[in-house]
């Protein structure tokens, strides 16, 4: 079937064509008819299967005909994130170029200002976060009430950011006439009732099982140290096939250390994270499409809505703790047709989020037995530097060095490491200890032991016959806070300076006047 089946306006199709479109995929070739005819639609795809399309081309058809008010958009798009947001952006343009259709973007990180002068000159498709645009409604400047078709866009995605009561409150403030289109990866209870009250008799088209992965995606799991990890992904991104590639980090603190090393290791690598403004996150997208760089560390901002058709290889650099992410960042290859690969490393700690990964999928991910599988798991050495606070292998635990305070790793493997001359008299062979000869102790000693020990001093007395204090600590030492003995305000005393026993010899000498 080509596009020309599916009912589009000869000016929209020759926008399509001339975006090296020819067919339209599953997704697109059931669910476009259906939009062109007003009827409410729940699309259920895996990822990279031309979802945006399949809502963006007949909207440009439906909006064709009419005429856009001040702060008054005639559709709406709910996006979770300002990258899908910009991406469904880009579609527009492109697809809607022979169109003379308006369009305002309203996400956070970017000037207000000339996102509510675009809003008074009027729009016909306003693409907005939850956040931003709740924002602007509540401060008066827009109006929701002329709006006749809604897309709600990655509504599993929405329900995971918390989106869900924003969405809800959205529906509540549109016309109750209008055209709602639900796009999602995956279909959890709450989204579906989120369909069954702001839905009226929608169509439900599904085009592959929820959470199912792109079978044009080569899976693979690299078994990993901890230690090892940053050079088993250094070796595999030096793989001739890579042209470029997605690496994928649970946490923000991560990405950007794995950048900071992948670029002392000389990769042209870039990095996205929540934590940037959207102009560095813009920019940053704007060099890897344009191959300026190859590599791309990113959190799973990036996971949902990064196209990029070209993108050869995505690294799960950590599990993620979501398995429905793990669906999304591989989607981001094997994208259009193509085909891409897929790798997880995983360390034992991962086992249980990589046992929901593959349950999830339904499928178990096949290991990686390539060259560096055994560079993988044993080269450790390179990553001493780098991995300061990791600890060493059982039976080669260096020896330690003085103790340090605090709980940080800062500094750790160079307290812990052996230096050469102290392996080598370590390893130096010990001579056997001549045998003990008894000695004879000294007459004054000897008289000292033949003494009763009642007679003795205090402190030549065994130490279990001296006398103690209340709380059992021997008199003459301190406790755990450093007080003296009989320090107790109740303590009796009846010495005076040392004491009888305790007086030093030179003391007792009668001075000669």
């Amino acid at each position: 079937m080509s596009f020309e089946a599916l009912g589009l306006s000869e000016d929209l199709l020759r926008a399509v064509n001339d975006s090296g479109y020819n067919e339209p995929t599953p997704i697109q070739r059931q669910a476009i008819p259906p939009v062109l005819m007003g009827k409410d639609i729940i699309g259920v795809a895996q990822t990279g299967t031309g979802k945006t399309a399949s809502f963006v081309l007949p909207m440009i058809d439906i909006l064709a005909e009419g005429r856009s008010r001040a702060r008054m958009p005639r559709s709406l798009i709910l996006e979770p994130t300002r990258e899908l947001a910009q991406q469904v952006s880009e579609n527009f343009d492109k697809y809607g170029k022979y169109h003379k259709l308006t369009m305002a973007l309203l996400i956070g990180g970017v000037s207000m200002g000339d996102q509510m002068a675009a809003l008074e000159k009027g729009v016909d498709v306003l693409i907005a976060t939850p956040g931003r645009l709740m924002d602007l409604f509540g401060r008066g400047k827009i109006m929701l009430n002329m709006c006749s078709l809604l897309v709600i866009d990655e509504a599993d995605r929405m329900l995971d950011m918390g989106f869900i009561p924003d969405i809800e409150e959205i529906c509540t403030k549109l016309p109750s006439p209008r055209q709602t289109l639900l796009f999602s990866a995956t279909m959890p209870g709450p989204i579906k009732k989120l369909a069954d009250r702001f839905m009226t008799d929608p169509r439900v088209i599904e085009v592959a099982r929820p959470a199912e992965s792109n079978a044009l995606i080569t899976q693979l799991v690299v078994e990993v140290s901890p230690r090892g990890k940053r050079e088993a992904l250094r070796s595999l991104l030096r793989a001739p096939e890579l042209k470029n590639a997605i690496i994928f980090c649970n946490r923000k603190k991560d990405v950007r250390e794995l950048y900071d090393t992948l670029k002392r290791a000389g990769f042209k690598a870039g990095q996205i994270h929540g934590d940037m403004d959207q102009s560095d996150r813009i920019r940053e997208l704007d060099r890897f499409k344009s191959d300026e760089i190859t590599i791309l560390v990113a959190s799973d901002v990036a996971a949902r809505g990064l196209d990029v058709p070209g993108v050869t290889h995505v690294f799960n650099y950590d599990v993620p703790h979501h398995a429905d992410d793990y669906v999304h960042r591989i989607g981001r290859t094997g994208r259009a047709g193509r085909t891409g690969t897929a790798y997880t490393l995983v360390t034992p700690a991962d086992a249980d989020n990589l046992a929901e990964v593959e349950k999830l999928i339904k499928h178990a991910i096949r290991r990686y037995t390539g060259s560096e599988a055994a560079v993988v798991a044993d080269e450790a050495a390179p990553e001493a530097a780098e991995v300061a606070a990791a600890e060493p292998d059982a039976g080669e635990r260096p020896a330690r060095g003085p103790r340090r305070r605090g709980r940080g790793g800062k500094g750790r493997a160079a307290a812990e490491v052996v230096t050469a001359e102290a392996a080598e008299v370590a390893e130096a062979p010990v001579e056997a200890p001549a045998a003990e000869q008894p000695v004879e102790a000294p007459r004054a000693a000897r008289q000292r032991e033949e003494r009763p020990r009642e007679e003795r001093p205090r402190e030549e007395r065994p130490r279990e016959e001296r006398p103690r204090n209340d709380r059992g600590r021997d008199n003459r030492g301190r406790d755990d806070r450093g007080r003296g003995r009989n320090d107790r305000d109740d303590a009796p005393s009846n010495e005076v300076g040392f004491g009888a026993e305790g007086m030093p010899a030179f003391m007792t000498v009668k001075a000669r006047i």
